[in-house]
């Protein structure tokens, strides 16, 4: 059982309800580890990582710059690192309840069991659910500073103070001072499948063109695409694209060259009026510790009796939180003729 911690406090003061505790309890971590071994966009997409801070604060520094020729004796030139950003993510407190009434638990022993399984299935499901749509929900949402999540507000800026995505990333290194760089793009890019190959090749270059905060490329290939789940032409031309040797619709046979290049993600959730697609590199992602998710405080059930009601409650309460240090493993790309708001054109 990996993210579960049960405690009972019934058993002995509360015979009826006591023998269910047992068979909940095994529902509970059974229905945990089931969960745990199906793999979701949050194993795929970010860095899953423990926590046992209330927040925890990433900095980043830059690299050495390139050596420089010296004449025979004389000393080396001096260089030195700078501290570039540093970004703190903050735990978010979750809870839910259930309960169990007096008169389902009489009841019980005459076959209703099967239900009062199922709530503990559905209560772990939620808590795994939770975590993946706020991971889903902090991409989708990353054109913007902040966003409302279950009534919290999660902070959605890198280590530069911008959003996610955006066209006016800054440096932060008195060399590269003033210059900016974007990963937040618009263009011609969804209209047929030839289109969307050149911008999938496109993107990848952009991303790969990224900056150090030297102002050095840093190289990184991009190899996973995530689209929208409404979408589904640009869904079939991205299966098409992502999986066929050859250029779909091409009359010479051409070589796609974006075969086998991609892990495709059609991102629930996430529903647009338009095509639009995000490009990230995996091995960015984790080398910069770019999509942040940390888990404080694993999934904590208790259960107890209401001693006005005589209903059984199960309390579940966890910790955990989401962020993103820095942007330079991902890219975002809308479809637009037209200029986008806080977007660069592709071109």
């Amino acid at each position: 059982m990996a993210e579960i911690i049960y405690s009972s406090m019934v058993e002995k003061n509360a015979p009826l309800y006591g023998k269910f505790i047992h068979p909940i309890k095994g529902f509970i971590e059974a229905e945990s580890n089931i969960c745990e071994k199906n793999k979701s966009i949050l194993n795929l997409l970010y860095n899953v990582e423990k926590s046992n801070r209330y927040a925890e604060t990433i900095m980043g520094e830059s690299d050495f710059d390139t050596f420089m020729a010296k004449t025979e004796g004389a000393e080396a030139a001096q260089d030195t690192v700078e501290k570039t950003y540093d970004k703190t993510i903050e735990h978010v407190e979750f809870a839910k309840e259930f309960t169990i009434t007096k008169k389902m638990a009489d009841d019980a022993k005459f076959g209703i069991g099967a239900n009062m399984s199922n709530r503990p299935k559905k209560f772990v499901r939620a808590y795994y659910k939770t975590k993946i749509k706020l991971a889903a929900q902090a991409l989708i949402n990353g054109t913007s500073s902040t966003m409302t999540f279950n009534n919290a507000t999660v902070d959605l800026t890198t280590g530069d103070k911008l959003p996610l995505f955006s066209s006016a990333h800054t440096y932060a290194t008195e060399k590269m001072e003033g210059q900016t760089q974007s990963n937040y793009f618009y263009g011609d890019l969804c209209s047929d499948s030839a289109t969307f190959e050149k911008a999938l090749g496109v993107m990848a270059n952009k991303l790969r063109n990224f900056k150090d905060e030297n102002g050095e490329t840093m190289g990184y290939v991009a190899d996973i695409l995530i689209i929208p789940c409404n979408r589904p032409e640009l869904e079939m031309m991205a299966k098409k694209i992502c999986g066929s040797e050859r250029t779909t619709g091409s009359h010479n046979n051409d070589i796609n060259t974006q075969y086998g290049n991609w892990t495709l993600v059609v991102l629930d959730g996430w529903e647009t009026e338009d095509d639009r697609f995000m490009v990230m590199s995996s091995d960015a992602n984790k080398n910069l510790m770019g999509n942040m998710f940390f888990n404080r405080v694993p999934l904590d059930i208790t259960s107890d009796i209401d001693k006005h009601t005589r209903n059984l409650f199960f309390n579940g309460y966890c910790r955990f939180g989401v962020g993103f240090t820095t942007w330079k493993h991902i890219a975002l790309a809308v479809d637009s003729d037209s200029a986008v708001s806080g977007a660069t054109a592709i071109a």
